[in-house]
């Protein structure tokens, strides 16, 4: 007898598991059992587990009987006459829904000529093993399986067109691609989930070259002449929003431009782009720490105390201003109420992004990289026709990673560019290589994809033919703009007197052991106290016990708490962060000492 599981609950014994879970499924074919439900049996353990819970991932298959498809031509010819649907199919039995326990008892076959008697299913296409953005990896059956992970998604992170509405809308830190371009190189899933109308690439031409070591490692490298023509430019749009929040006891928040007396009020030069409303106009010019929406509040704490007192009427300053690095044009502004009533400003900033160093790009096989260089047309390589590359791939990128279809894409690329015509990438059905080449051959090219390149600066030809030909690119959202950060001086954190943390915060860069490793390689190690004191403090401490000791500011004196005001006490020059530590320490009733040496 077997052991029979409903969602993991024991509900019974059956003396033959097989021939009770063929009857199961028979039974779920003619629809006598909700179609989502799936049985499986494990015979190591003995027990028939049948699942009905949600959430559970099922996908169709075609049900194989006998060795042959349930699914005919008869079927086929029906579906494209729109006599019959999908859940036809379905409800008659043809194709069944599984989820991963119950695939471990089935025989699945890849293609239809694949098929043997043992199978029990067979694949409604072979692509249906790959999720959505899986399937807009072009020639995916030529990679290896983690770089054909990234490349799909990677390709999530694409700047394109998201939205035809963006517009009317006030989305968080979006970008718009000026010029997105369909694939050449396109797959079935292009077509399904109509990519066409909202693509987030450009069909750029490439070589596969090094250039002075620029592009070593990920990095790649553009042509400057590509860039003024309008590659890869976008648009990002952030949104700034004030409210005039309600306090308790009737206070609110005023929009407006703040009078000199509120407490924190800026510079005259920071509200000069507002209007009498206290919220600036469109298509104003503004930089970092220009406000946007001028805003007053009344004080943070009122106590029984302060109703009576005067100061009660001081407000504080609390407008909306440009973050730290950040720079653009106002691109809309809405006045309206949000769902309390309470007055809501919304301003959305556009800002240009023209490629440039640092920025990220990635082409559809997980090949990513930053721009090393931006290279003046004229000192780029060409080939013997006179064609300029876009962009220049470092062939170390591929060896390692085994990417076989960005090569193959790029092949693909310079066929359909030439015939003028979409090739099929679809992966486990794509055009074959061979394919590509013969036409390529037929187009008057090297079979392989090689032409003869010149040196842009020297106007010498390279001893080795090129690698050249056309690719889809994206440029990612990872943006140098955006991350770019640097200081001098600036805020600290309150208890440890360190620089606070975080670009949005003014933050400092942290300097960790290899950091100075490096400075210390590159000559430069004079720069490292400056670095490793950015908390430094002086404390009086006493050369008796060696405790910290207390510095009186009105007698311009020092004295030790525990031996008296007639020992003699130094100042020492110490990271406040120990300082905090020797603080905490005491405060478990452990007394530090510091041992103090005179230096000669």
């Amino acid at each position: 007898m077997t052991d029979v599981f409903i969602d993991s609950k024991f509900i019974g014994k059956v003396p033959n598991a097989k021939e009770f879970v063929d009857k199961f499924q028979s039974e779920r074919r003619i629809g006598k059992v909700e179609r989502g439900v799936s049985i499986y049996l494990d015979e190591e353990l003995d027990q028939v587990s049948v699942e009905t819970s949600k959430g559970r991932a099922i996908r169709p298959l075609i049900v194989i009987k006998e060795g042959k498809s349930l699914l005919t031509k008869r079927h086929l010819e029906q579906l494209e006459k729109n006599e019959l649907v999908f859940t036809d199919l379905v409800k008659q039995g043809v194709i069944e829904y599984l989820d991963s326990a119950e695939e471990e008892n089935s025989f699945i076959a890849f293609k239809e000529e694949d098929i043997t008697p043992e199978h029990t299913h067979l694949e409604i296409d072979p692509i249906d093993i790959l999720g959505v953005v899986a399937n807009l990896v072009p020639f995916g059956h030529n990679i290896q399986g983690v770089r054909f992970s990234q490349g799909s998604k990677n390709q999530k992170q694409g700047i394109g067109f998201y939205t035809a509405n963006y517009l009317n809308r006030m989305d968080m830190d979006v970008n718009i691609l000026h010029t997105p371009q369909i694939p050449i190189v396109s797959t079935l899933m292009y077509d399904v989930s109509g990519y066409h109308k909202h693509p987030s690439g450009q069909n750029l031409t490439i070589a596969v070259l090094s250039y002075e070591g620029y592009n070593m490692e990920d990095a790649i490298i553009l042509n400057e002449g590509s860039i003024n023509r309008g590659l890869c430019r976008s648009t990002y749009y952030r949104p700034a929003i004030a409210e005039e929040l309600r306090y308790s006891g009737g206070l609110v928040d005023q929009i407006g431009i703040p009078e000199k007396e509120v407490k924190g009020y800026k510079s005259e030069h920071d509200y000069r782009l507002l209007e009498d409303d206290g919220v600036i106009y469109s298509e104003a010019k503004v930089v970092e720490e220009d406000v946007i929406v001028g805003r007053t509040s009344p004080p943070r704490f009122l106590s029984g105390a302060d109703e009576y007192n005067l100061t009660t009427n001081m407000t504080r300053e609390s407008s909306v201003a440009m973050k730290y690095g950040e720079k653009g044009i106002i691109d809309f502004v809405v006045l309206t109420e949000n769902t309390e009533g309470n007055k809501l400003v919304q301003v959305r900033i556009r800002d240009q992004r023209i490629p440039e160093i640092g920025d990220k790009f990635t082409s559809r096989h997980g090949q990513k990289g930053i721009i090393g260089l931006i290279v003046p047309e004229q000192d780029m390589p060409f080939t013997e026709s006179g064609i300029t590359p876009d962009l220049l791939f470092s062939p170390e990128s591929v060896p390692t990673r085994m990417t076989v279809s960005h090569l193959i894409e790029i092949l693909g690329g310079k066929v359909g560019g030439m015939n003028g015509r979409r090739i099929n990438g679809t992966t486990f059905n794509s055009e074959s290589e061979e394919e590509l080449r013969d036409e390529l051959k037929k187009l008057g090219f090297r079979d392989d994809g090689t032409e003869i390149m010149y040196d842009g600066r020297t106007g010498k030809r390279f001893k080795a033919r090129i690698f050249v030909g056309n690719i889809y690119y994206l440029k990612l959202k990872h943006q140098v703009a955006n991350r770019i950060q640097s200081r001098a001086r600036g805020p600290i954190q309150l208890l440890t007197r360190q620089p606070t943390e975080g670009r949005a915060k003014e933050g400092g860069l942290r300097l960790g052991e290899m950091e100075k490793d490096t400075f210390v390689a590159h000559g430069a190690s004079m720069i490292l106290k400056e670095r490793f004191s950015s908390d430094a403090t002086l404390v009086p401490v006493c050369e008796k016990c060696g405790a910290i000791a207390i510095h009186d500011g009105r007698k311009d004196k020092s004295y030790c708490q525990l031996c008296g005001e007639n020992t003699k006490v130094s100042n020492v020059e110490i990271s406040y962060a120990f300082k905090l530590f020797l603080d905490e320490t005491r405060s478990l009733l452990l007394n530090p000492m510091m041992r103090l040496k005179t230096k000669y």
